[in-house]
This record gives C-alpha cells, structure tokens and sequence, in this order.
C-alpha cells in the first residue's frame, strides 16, 4: 500500500450496445479517462463486452466468448502499461471447447496479466440464466498483490455469500472489487425493490465490517460495479462516506474517487 495510505480508484459504468467491438472502445475510452483524472485501479462492470445476454438461454451467444489472453486483455495491457494504471477487466471467457466461464482479468501498472478470477457462485433465476453459459470457476479465491494495493476480486452473486469475501480478505487483500450487473425483475421492483436492495447493502457493508474486525486491516473497503441493465437502470452516484461501513456503489459516470483507510478505520473505531 502508498505510504500516503491512499487509492484512487476508477469505476466504470457504461450502457452497452450489440456490438462487442464499440462497447470495448466505449470502455477503454472511459478507462483513460478515469486515468487522465488519476485513477490508479480501474474496474469494469461484468461482461461489458456486450449487453446482458443472460436474459435468455440462446446458443448463439456462446460466439460473444473470447480467450484470455485474448484480444480484450491486450489492449487492456497496453492501456494499463501507457496510463501505469492496474485494470479489472470482466470477461465471457472460452476456456475451451463446451466450457466458458464468467471471468474477471487482473492487469497490473506495467501491463503484465497477473491473473484471472473465474466467477464461482453461478445464478439461475428468471432472467439471470446464468448456469446456461458459465461453468463455475475452478480457480478459487485470491488476492493479487499490484502496485499500488492488494486487491481480490469476486463477481456479482458471489456478494452474497460470506465465505468468499472472508476467505479473500485472509489472504490481505485490502481492497474488494465485485464487477456486477444487477438490478430488478421489472415485475418484482414495485412490491420487493426496497427489501432486495436493503438486503443487498446489508450485506455488502457485512462483508467490509467482517473484513476490519476479524482481520484488523485498517485498509478494508468493498467497491461495487453495477450495471442494472435488466432493470434499465443504474444505481445512484458513488458515495465515498466512511459511515457506509466501506461501501462504494458506482453511478452512471466513471466516477474517480480516493479510498483513505484511515477515515474508514477511524469510524470503525
């Protein structure tokens, strides 16, 4: 971690079209602008490639899969190498033949790939058809040591489980990056939206509170990607207030903002 104790982070949410090869621009576009204001870590939103094709159960979609390394991770290696900014890039992995997986690629300042988390908690509700696609990850759960933090990353359903958070944070990450696209059945919102977020929140701020007290790093935060593509919508503009119990939910913009650990331990306290 700096020795100034502090991060700027660089959260990227975009609406995506049916062109994988326009949302890549659109979001290394984002991802150097997020560098130009300082960002210094920089995460996607899940499977911004595309839009949300879980939606349905459609063959046709496997096409949308890459390899990794692949075309995506390299200019997301070129871009992190000239900007000397580690990127979180969320992926539709071909692993092989039959078998893809939902995946998250960590690329550090100097542009060198220094790993992959593959997604392990897989969704299979209505509209979220997600055990269609995704074999689960086979990978399990780290933290990767880059240049300006030690980070883990876990994707969307994943947050709602303790034990990969927990298992995460014993390894010292002291940074939790959960690229998501989530949001309402449209049929649900009305009667249930208030319950599922405050059931969402709760357990994203247990994640960050767990994290501090059980291992006492000063340095704990959660930081949330959203993308409420099912929904059409998106959440609310980032708030970096340490009374959030270390949660950070990303707007519509590719908002940049600075994680001080100290502020955060400070509350705790």
């Amino acid at each position: 971690m700096p020795s100034n104790n502090k991060v700027t982070i660089g959260l990227i949410q975009t609406a995506c079209s049916a062109d994988p090869a326009a949302n890549l621009k659109k979001t290394l576009a984002a991802a150097q602008r997020a560098a130009k204001q300082g960002a210094q870590i920089i995460c996607t939103q899940e499977l911004f490639r595309s839009q949300y094709f879980c939606q349905s159960e459609d063959h046709g979609n496997f096409k949308l899969a890459e390899p990794i390394p692949g075309p995506s991770t390299a200019a997301f290696q070129k871009l992190a190498k000239k900007h000397s900014v580690v990127v979180i890039a969320s992926l539709f992995e071909k692993r092989a033949s039959g078998v893809y997986h939902n995946t998250a690629a960590i690329i550090d300042a100097n542009g060198s790939l220094l790993g992959i988390y593959r997604k392990m908690h897989i969704p299979d509700d209505p509209l979220f058809y997600e055990k269609f696609y995704f074999t689960p990850g086979d990978l399990g759960f780290r933290a990767w040591q880059t240049r300006y933090a030690k980070i883990g990353v876990l994707i969307c359903w994943d947050q709602w489980y303790p034990e990969g958070a927990r298992l995460t944070a014993l390894q010292g990450a002291e940074i939790l990056f959960y690229p998501t696209a989530i949001g309402w059945h449209p049929k649900e919102k009305k009667k249930d939206g208030a319950d599922q977020h405050g059931a969402w929140e709760t357990i994203q701020r247990s994640h960050a509170v767990a994290g501090v007290q059980q291992r006492g790093f000063p340095q704990r935060r959660l930081l949330h990607i959203v993308d409420g593509i099912v929904a059409g919508e998106g959440e609310g503009p980032l708030s970096p207030d340490p009374k959030a119990c270390g949660l950070l939910v990303a707007g519509e913009a590719a908002p940049v903002v600075d994680a001080a650990c100290a502020a955060l331990m400070g509350h705790r306290r």
